[in-house]
């Protein structure tokens, strides 16, 4: 076992002492413009064989889950967050805090890597890790941001908790200061140009994304199809997956339990465990 891949347990003091840098405010930027790949596509349809082609554009339609209600906002709740600051939430921020750990913590720790590292023929080091991490958190963001201001707030803990990790690791390998400083300067640039390639993908058809994976999952080096395919197909499925949970649990619990790269039942999908948290919601 690499020492890279020991668990960490400083990751719990840095969520409730607090956060550093303004990283929600990049990754809503990079989901918002997400927005924009949607494309104008034309289809022409032949009603009979003695009637005359008609050609029609229209919009092509990406399948989205139900929009939720906009929360009302006060106006000095307004003015505060334009000040940078967070307004009240509908849940207690320590406990979104804690969500949010536990929610890296399932995207961190309950990863099988050896089976992604064999699958997509990763080497075992830190990088590789990185970049199938960074895959989870992308979709647990994607998730997360639809739950309102007390998810984008949940979305700023989750990576905040992914870079205390990614420092502590580097830690734990010997790496100094400065090597460690200009590796997570690296790591950061890859992290947010992954985010905005993987928001484009999800977006559009299968070809985009496999774009998307190819250069942010496998460096640009993947040279069988197959790989790109079940890549494809496992990021399809868990978002389809993660998509249908109760977004109160989430918020509460945290509990994403991932479903495995290989299916064995493609029809356990449709079955969605209900995470369970007592009364103080944790």
């Amino acid at each position: 076992m690499y020492r890279y891949r020991r668990p960490l347990l400083s990751a719990v003091r840095s969520v409730i002492s607090g956060s550093r840098g303004q990283t929600s405010d990049r990754v809503a930027g990079f989901v918002r413009g997400s927005a924009a790949c949607q494309l104008a596509t034309v289809s022409s349809a032949c009603v009979t064989a003695r009637r005359t082609l008609h050609v029609t554009t229209q919009l092509c339609n990406v399948k989205e889950t139900p929009n939720h209600t906009e929360e009302e906002v006060g106006a000095f709740t307004k003015f505060i967050e334009a000040m940078g600051f967070t307004g009240p939430l509908k849940y207690n921020r320590w406990k979104i805090r804690i969500a949010a750990l536990r929610m890296y913590t399932c995207c961190a720790e309950r990863i099988d890597y050896d089976e992604f590292f064999e699958k997509c023929s990763l080497p075992d080091t830190l990088n590789s890790w990185f970049l199938v991490t960074q895959l989870h958190v992308w979709m647990c963001l994607v998730r997360m941001r639809q739950e309102g201001r007390a998810g984008k707030y949940m979305c700023h803990y989750i990576v905040h908790s992914m870079w205390e990790d990614v420092e502590q690791r580097c830690k734990v390998m010997g790496i100094d200061a400065t090597h460690r400083k200009e590796g997570l300067k690296a790591m950061t640039e890859i992290f947010y140009a992954a985010l905005f390639g993987y928001d484009v993908g999800i977006l559009a058809d299968d070809s985009v994304l496999a774009a998307a994976l190819w250069g942010s999952l496998f460096n640009y080096r993947c040279v069988d199809p197959k790989q790109l395919e079940l890549m494809v197909e496992y990021v399809r499925k868990q978002m389809q997956y993660i998509d249908a949970l109760d977004g109160e649990d989430l918020m509460l619990t945290g509990e994403v339990k991932w479903r495995p790269l290989v299916e064995v039942n493609a029809q356990s999908i449709l079955k969605v465990v209900t995470p369970t948290y007592n009364d103080a919601g944790l």
